[in-house]
């Protein structure tokens, strides 16, 4: 159905994933700050966050949002915002309840899914990229399911590998005053990153 469209869709959306952007960026810190697993819980909820889109995507929905500058700007700014109050979250002395483990990882697949939710420019990807890789000559929707199955196949593969990779500093961060630095590190970070999808995504 694809034939080597696939490989170089793959390879389009590996080169997209691996360009540092706001999902790098939140993942790479959370995972040195609280370990692996919270990596991989938020890793989960930004997946499932692309595949909603995707599919949203593939029904129409997201042209709708990407034709309507109202809805675009309010769901923009609602993801600037949320951001914000991660950033919030991070600054703010930490809790005893947070070390709470199923709690803690739910919280973050949670903020992974909402982020990747109220993000227009990932709609966007599926509406301008996605489907210059469809074949008019076989059913679309099939396709375009197809296709954003494999984007968030690919999305996650980088994701967790970067989660991997940034887990090593972990264990360096047990001290509290190291966490509490790296914590408002973290902090500081998500508020580049909302600067960055505010105008971005503009």
């Amino acid at each position: 159905m694809f034939g080597d469209g696939l490989w170089a869709f793959i390879l389009a959306s590996f080169a997209i994933e691996a360009t540092p952007g706001p999902n790098m960026a939140y993942l790479i810190v959370l995972a040195a700050t609280e370990g692996r697993r919270a990596g991989y819980a938020a890793v989960a909820g930004v997946a499932l966050g692309l595949l909603i889109v995707g599919l949203l995507s593939a029904l129409g929905l997201a042209a709708l949002i990407s034709a309507s500058p109202v809805l675009f700007q309010a769901l923009r700014w609602a993801g600037v915002v949320y951001l914000l109050w991660l950033a919030y979250d991070a600054w703010r002395p930490e809790r005893p309840e947070e070390n709470a483990f199923r709690s803690k990882n739910a919280r973050y697949f949670r903020r992974g899914l909402i982020v990747n939710l109220l993000n227009p420019k990932a709609a966007v990807f599926y509406i301008a990229m996605l489907p210059q890789f469809v074949s008019r000559e076989a059913a679309i929707l099939t396709q375009t399911i197809t296709l954003s199955l494999v984007y968030v196949a690919v999305a996650t593969v980088v994701h967790a590998s970067l989660v991997t990779l940034a887990d090593m500093a972990h264990g360096t961060l047990t001290d509290p005053v190291r966490r509490k630095i790296v914590r408002r590190a973290m902090a500081c970070t998500l508020v580049a990153i909302a600067a960055w999808f505010a105008f971005e995504t503009a």
